[in-house]
């Protein structure tokens, strides 16, 4: 039979379609499903507890979106670097729900957390060694890409927080005062202790170091290594208060004298380990935190009382006055001062409408033939009065 060209061209072409249609490129490997190794491991170090973080993969080594997140182990080292895992010294399960949370998350990233407790034998028998961390994150079946990226902490031991801590607002300042037992037993490990102090705002989640102490032989009273503000920690020059004699039989103190009146703070301390090692830079660890005690810096103290008061009588022509001048006093909140006249037998009464703010003073209201007595007192920023000033005399020809 004769097929026309055309329906034989038609043919032709849609056998060419339908092979083509039929035809399978080579086919894809199926995917392991090994969760990327974390890259950010990160370990900080509080006391005798290393915490570890990370970011919990969400792509596999293919470059898929991981389905079968398995545990986490956590690896252990110490002085060498870790070629594997090995033994693990603990493990991470994967969170509830990971799959779902990780397709809900628009690319957020997740993170895990881990808190391992060091031995005390293990910082005695390496005292300036580090120790080595690392995690490898498995799939269901238990396989994994290899560890993450490591993480150090050294292993220097550290101490319990000093007993006794407390805080009280004292003329000069809030005085920080804590027992603090003779250190003994470490002196041949090479290990130098600080006594940290921080403080923050009752407004605040976030506090500030503001000295660092020496603790080393700290049964023999105050001894400041650093006042981070610059500033002496020794009390004010002035008579010992109750609590700073109190300060001084519990074995150490500091002044601080770089807060604000009349707003409260937290403050806290922790014994810090210092090692020094030939040729590298000093290594310091934090013990753990003493309880944070609560102060309300309240001024109810008054300045210094004024010294050194004298009165001499002048007069120019039909005017006649006083002229007063006393030693200033130094206090930092001083606002100024004022004035007190009384005659023989008489009531003190205040002469001055306005606070004088400087140590002199005139007094013009004097009458010829009587004496006058005066005495003086300080006034801070916030209305506290000193006591008087010891009395000056003067007559008025």
């Amino acid at each position: 039979m004769k097929i026309p060209t055309g329906k034989m061209a038609l043919a032709l072409g849609a056998l060419v379609v339908t092979t083509a249609c039929a035809s399978i490129g080579p086919p894809e490997a199926p995917s392991l499903e090994l969760p990327k190794s974390p890259s950010d491991l990160h370990a900080a170090r509080k006391g005798g507890r290393v915490t570890l973080t990370w970011t919990i993969p969400a792509r596999t080594t293919d470059r898929q979106s991981v389905r079968y997140l398995g545990k986490t182990d956590i690896c252990l080292s110490v002085g060498a670097a870790l070629k594997r895992c090995g033994t693990p010294v603990g493990e991470v399960a994967p969170p509830t729900g990971f799959e779902q949370a990780a397709k809900k998350s628009s690319g957020k990233k997740l993170s895990a957390t881990f808190t391992e407790t060091l031995t005390a034998a293990l910082e005695q028998e390496h005292p300036t060694e580090f120790a080595t961390f690392a995690v490898e994150v498995l799939n269901k079946a238990g396989r994994g890409a290899g560890i993450s990226n490591q993480a150090h902490v050294p292993l220097v031991p550290t101490l319990p927080p000093f007993a006794g801590f407390s805080a009280k607002a004292t003329a000069p300042g809030v005085l920080v005062s804590w027992k603090c037992p003779p250190i003994s037993g470490r002196g041949e490990m090479g290990i130098k202790y600080l006594f940290r102090i921080y403080r923050r705002p009752e407004s605040s989640a976030n506090a500030t170091k503001i000295a660092d102490v020496q603790a080393t032989g700290c049964a023999v009273g105050p001894s400041v290594l650093v006042a981070l503000t610059g500033q002496n920690s020794e009390p004010a020059t002035t008579a010992a208060t109750e609590q700073e004699i109190e300060a001084e039989k519990n074995g150490n103190s500091f002044l601080d004298q770089t807060f604000e009146w009349e707003l409260t703070y937290f403050y806290r301390g922790t014994v810090v380990s210092v090692i020094e090692v030939a040729g590298k830079p000093a290594i310091e660890v934090e013990g753990d935190d003493t309880p944070e005690v609560k102060v309300f810096a309240h001024d109810i103290f008054p300045p210094a009382v004024p010294s050194g008061l004298q009165a001499v009588f002048s007069g120019t022509g039909q005017q006649a006055f006083i002229d007063l001048i006393w030693a200033p006093v130094a206090d930092t909140d001083l606002d100024g001062y004022n004035v007190y006249r009384h005659e023989a037998g008489g009531v003190a009464a205040k002469v001055n409408s306005e606070l004088v703010k400087t140590p002199a003073f005139r007094d013009m209201k004097v009458v010829a033939g009587k004496t006058y007595f005066y005495s003086v007192a300080a006034v801070d920023q916030r209305g506290n009065e000193s006591g008087r000033s010891e009395e000056a005399s003067e007559s008025v020809p």
